[in-house]
Order: structure tokens, then C-alpha cells, then sequence
């Protein structure tokens, strides 16, 4: 893992390496200004020499001076490489996610995503920031301290070797217990963000149905649960100040009992035995000692957190997709013509290890041995009953999904025989749940070809009949969309992601159910726009309702994931039972004929 996550290091590698050695620098300066101090007070202040005062003293600016200007270049140089050591990683992670396939996709929840991409990462960024500063200052610290205070009073030293042991077996077994708390968390962040995200995208729904108390307690179940670990671990790491303390003040009690009954029996002669500024430096180095002992047990509970982050970024890392463009994939789709040969396709349920979770779910069969051809051109329909597999036979004509078995083909080849970026250019999808973004009208129509001209906008707009309330948006094309389109209706949505659609100019024109917010009378304006400007298109309509399709040259109707019956509107009133009591349904329920171009007779 700490391997995988130091490539992305790179462009600040300079910055990583110049700052423990400022560190270092600064704590050998700390280190050194007792050993001043000390001479000041024995040959300075005792020894009435105002000239060895003035020489100590400026000597100890001096090195206070210079110590202070070494922990401001690390306060720099520190978070510029802890920032940009972030800044890589979010963009590795956010690039990797935009080459999973859907499988990958269906692998992690978005709040997860979200979650490595902010929490994890600062988490890693904040760990990595203490480990070239503050992981090495403590135990640079704390071997300086130890080898000037044996150097200062070897036999007074040994006092540290009591306490030392104390701090260091409290430190382990408070880790230890917090350890298990902190990778808890982290789940629970995932947890809370779903919650936050389903709430905030559909606040609309929760207050027509008034629920907003429901969301608030599902919110409370789990920030309380994470208040609870939180607060637990908080209560262990609790210990740590007044046992540092004890710890601190212990020594100081033994150092100035034992230290101070040397100094009287040496008449604080540093030959005989101890002096007064010894001792005081001695007294130093035991806070320097033990704070780096501080420093670095708060060191492990960072790490500890930054490890089970540095593991869950790394898992989005590594996720491979399993849809990938071959090399020297074909380059040219000759036309809109689909074939799907004895196509079977099942989904797998993974967790987040990477394993088949176990149960019914492990695998599921969605599609099960589907023959199909479509000619170039042909307008199709796709009816049957929700959860038949629509949505998922037509993913894998852009290869969305990759079949289990069988071969689907476009244009007369495998699909897996196509570069990806070629084959997804010619097959435009208006999906089931439209999404449009932040930003103009025409900003989103330009994901469909952003170099498409005003008069192909016009016309993309025309043919999804879109023109019309456009123009009456206040600044037409440059009105602004709120994210989601929720400032404009459902079919208003549904119409420009058909215009997007359309801008691509593609050999396949897939629709998703992509009508169903739309009026009788405007999608029979679509379909027949479709018919007059897109005649070599070959365009896929997925629809609830018959008189969506029923003008189509072929319908298909699918059943659990099975092809029941196949054809015209009227070989199916014909010759399909399933189809025509769809029909009369539907008819029976609207209260009028329709004719063959979903109009109302």
C-alpha cells in the first residue's frame, strides 16, 4: 500500500526530503540551546563573569534564532507537499473512476467514492504531513535528548528508565484499543454520506411526503453511531495527557531529589559531581524527552487512521475495468445494424474485497439466450414489464456491459472488436434517469459534440421538439440549468437529453424510456421527427406505453430476460396473446384508439 500511494509523491518529492532535514536541523539546534543555557548559569551567572553572560547570551539568540528559522521553512515546505501529494491522488482517483466500467461502478456506492475522494484522502495527506515533520522530530528529539542529558549525567540519566516504560506500554495498549474503533468509522462515514446524498437529491420527494422527521432520525441512528466510536476512542486517547504528565513530573521530582543532593554534595562543582545549570538542562531534556514520546504515540493513532484510508484508496486504485478497447480495435463502425447471437448475461455481486458475496445474489442471470437482429435504419421497440431486462440488453450494445455468453454485434462485428471510444461515438444513449448538469442549456447539449455549430443545436432542438420552451427560457440556449435540471419539468429534461442525443450524430439512437414524462402528442412529435430526419439511424425505443412503439418496424416483447414474441404492431395483435392484452389494457384504461403513429383517433 505505501508503496503504491508514494508514486504519487511525484513533483513534490523535493519538497518531502527537504523538510525532515529541516526538522532535524531544528531539533539539533533545540538540543543544544540547554547545553548554552547551562553555561550561562555555571560560568555566567555563578561564576559574576558579565562577559561569559553576554557571549552565552547571544550565542543562545543566535541558535534560537536559527532553530525558529528551520520550523518556519518546514511549516512551509511541510503542507506544500502534503497538498500536493493529496492533489495527485484525488486526481488519480477521480480519473480512475471515470474508466470503470458499470460493473466496477456497481462495485462501490457513490457516497463511498465520495468518501475516499475527501475524508481518506485528507486523512492520508494529514498522515503524511506528521511523517516528514513531526515523525521526524520526535525520535530525532528524543535520541539527541537522550544522548546529551547521558552526556550531561550519565548516572542521573538513569532515572529516564523509569518512567520511559510506563509511557511506552501505556501508549501500545491504548492503541491497540482505539485501532479497531477508528477502522469502524470509516463505514460509517460511508453510511452517513448515503443518507446525506439520498436526502439532499430527493428533498423534493421527502417533503411531499412529509418525512422529514424519518430522514432526520435516520440521520441521528447513524452520526450517532459515529459520535459514540468517536467519543469512545476519545475517552482512551484521554489518558495519554496526565499519564505524559505523571510521567513528566515524575522524572522532574527525581531529577531535582537526586540532582539536587549531588550539587550540595559536589558544592556545584561539575567535577565532583553536578552543577546547578546541569541540572536545569537535565530538567529540559525530561520534557523534551517525553513530549517526543507524546508526539510520536499520537504519531501511531494518525497512522492507524491513515492506514485504513491508504487501503481504501488504493481499492479504488486498483480496481480494473473489465471493458477495455483492444489493441488495434477497429476504428469504423460501417453502419447501425445489431445483432445479438445466443446472448446470455448475469450480473455479479461483488464486495468491495473484490469477492462474489455469497446467497441467491452471488450471480444473477438478467438475459437468457436472446437471438436478435436489427437491420441499419430499422426503428425498434422494446416493450414488456419492469425489471424484464430492457435496460440491461441495451447496455450492451455500447458495451456498457460485456455479455457473459454469446456475441452481440454492430455493424456486422463483435462489439469487443471495436475501439471503445469509436463504438460508444456511433451508439447515442438517452438513458432511463435523465441527468443533466450545472450550467446553460447550451453547455449541455454540448456534451453530445462540443464542436456542434448554433444551426445543428437548432436543429437537435427541433427534432426532440425542445425549441419551442427553450425559446421562452429567458436567455433561450444560455439560460441557466440548476444541477439535475430541477428548475425545468420532467419532459423538459427528458426532451433535451434527446437533443444531446441527437448531437452526436450517431449510427445507433438509443431510448431508454426516455418519453415517459412526455405528453401523447409531443412524443408522437418526436417519433415522426425521428422517422422524417433519421431514416438511416437505426433507433431503439424502450417504452412502457404501446402507442410509444407501435409505429415501429419491429417490436420486441421481453419477459424475464427472454425474447417472448417479435414484430410488427399488427403480426403481434395477430399472433402474440401477451402483446394484445397490452394493447387492449392500455386502450381499455386511455378511453380512446390509437392509430398507428400514437395518435388519438
Amino acid at each position: 500500500m505505501i508503496k503504491k500511494l508514494s508514486k504519487y509523491i511525484r513533483g513534490y518529492r523535493g519538497l518531502a526530503v527537504i523538510t525532515p532535514i529541516l526538522v532535524v536541523l531544528e531539533s539539533l539546534l533545540e538540543i543544544l540551546i540547554p547545553f548554552v543555557m547551562a553555561d550561562l548559569i555555571d560560568k555566567g551567572i555563578y561564576g559574576g563573569s558579565m562577559d561569559e553572560i553576554t557571549k552565552y547570551g547571544l550565542l543562545l539568540i543566535l541558535a534560537a534564532f536559527v532553530s525558529l528559522s528551520f520550523g518556519v521553512a518546514a511549516g512551509i515546505t511541510a503542507p506544500f507537499a502534503s497538498a500536493g501529494f493529496a492533489s495527485n491522488l484525488r486526481k488519480a482517483m477521480f480519473e480512475k473512476v471515470q474508466d470503470y466500467d458499470f460493473m466496477s461502478i456497481d462495485k462501490f456506492s457513490t457516497a463511498s467514492i465520495v468518501t475516499r475522494l475527501t475524508t481518506d484522502v485528507t486523512n492520508v495527506q494529514q498522515a503524511f504531513q506528521m511523517i516528514i515533520r513531526i515523525f521526524a522530530r520526535a525520535p530525532s528529539m528524543l535520541v539527541f535528548a537522550l544522548i546529551a542529558a547521558f552526556r550531561v549525567n550519565h548516572k542521573l540519566s538513569l532515572v529516564f528508565l523509569i518512567s520511559m516504560p510506563i509511557l511506552i506500554v501505556g501508549m501500545l495498549i491504548m492503541n491497540s484499543k482505539v485501532m479497531p474503533i477508528f477502522e469502524r468509522v470509516f463505514k460509517n462515514y460511508d453510511k452517513m454520506n448515503n443518507v446525506v446524498q439520498e436526502n439532499v437529491r430527493g428533498m423534493r420527494v421527502v417533503k411531499s411526503f412529509n418525512r422529514q422527521e424519518h430522514e432526520i432520525d435516520k440521520f441521528d441512528a447513524v452520526s450517532g453511531t459515529i459520535f459514540r466510536d468517536f467519543s469512545k476512542a476519545e475517552k482512551t486517547l484521554a489518558w495519554m495527557a496526565p499519564m505524559v504528565q505523571f510521567c513528566t513530573y515524575l522524572c522532574m521530582v527525581l531529577l531535582c531529589w537526586f540532582g539536587g543532593k549531588m550539587i550540595v554534595a559536589s558544592g556545584n562543582n561539575e567535577i565532583l559531581g553536578l552543577t546547578a545549570g546541569q541540572l536545569m538542562s537535565m530538567v529540559t531534556y525530561t520534557t523534551q524527552i517525553l513530549m517526543s514520546l507524546m508526539m510520536l504515540s499520537m504519531i501511531f493513532v494518525m497512522l492507524t487512521l491513515a492506514r485504513e484510508s491508504g487501503k481504501r484508496i488504493v481499492e479504488i486504485l486498483d480496481e480494473e475495468s473489465l471493458i477495455f478497447s483492444p489493441e488495434e480495435g477497429i476504428k469504423d463502425v460501417k453502419d447501425g445494424s445489431i445483432d445479438f447471437e445466443d446472448v446470455t448475461f448475469e450480473y455479479k455481486h461483488e464486495d468491495q474485497d473484490g469477492l462474489l458475496t455469497e446467497g441467491p445474489r452471488k450471480r444473477r442471470k438478467a438475459l437468457f439466450h436472446v437471438d436478435l437482429h436489427i437491420d441499419s435504419g430499422m426503428t425498434v421497440g422494446l416493450i414488456g414489464a419492469t425489471g424484464s431486462s430492457k435496460s440491461t440488453l441495451v447496455q450492451l450494445i455500447p458495451r456498457l456491459y460485456d455479455a457473459t455468453e454469446g456475441t452481440v454485434k454492430v455493424g456486422g462485428r463483435d462489439v469487443r472488436e471495436y475501439d471503445l471510444e469509436t463504438l460508444r461515438n456511433q451508439v447515442a444513449m438517452v438513458l432511463q434517469k435523465n441527468v443533466l448538469f450545472s450550467g446553460t442549456v447550451k453547455e449541455n447539449l454540448l456534451w453530445g459534440n462540443e464542436n456542434a455549430t448554433d444551426e445543428e443545436i437548432r436543429h437537435a432542438l427541433k427534432v426532440s421538439c425542445s425549441e419551442e420552451f427553450v425559446d421562452k427560457m429567458p436567455d433561450g440556449v444560455d439560460s441557466h440549468l440548476e444541477q439535475g435540471g430541477s428548475n425545468i419539468s420532467g419532459g423538459q429534461r427528458q426532451r433535451l437529453c434527446i437533443a444531446r442525443a441527437l448531437l452526436k450524430q450517431p449510427k445507433i439512437l438509443i431510448l431508454d424510456d426516455s418519453t415517459s414524462a412526455v405528453d401523447m402528442k409531443t412524443d408522437a412529435q418526436i417519433r415522426r421527427a425521428f422517422k422524417e430526419e433519421m431514416s438511416d439511424v437505426t433507433k431503439i425505443i424502450i417504452a412502457q406505453r404501446i402507442s410509444s412503439v407501435m409505429d415501429s418496424d419491429k417490436i420486441v416483447i421481453i419477459d424475464h430476460g427472454r425474447i417472448m414474441a417479435q414484430g410488427t404492431h399488427e403480426e403481434l395483435m395477430e399472433g402474440s396473446e401477451i402483446y394484445r392484452e397490452i394493447y387492449e389494457t392500455q386502450n381499455k384504461t386511455s378511453g380512446v384508439d390509437l392509430d398507428v403513429e400514437g395518435g388519438a383517433l
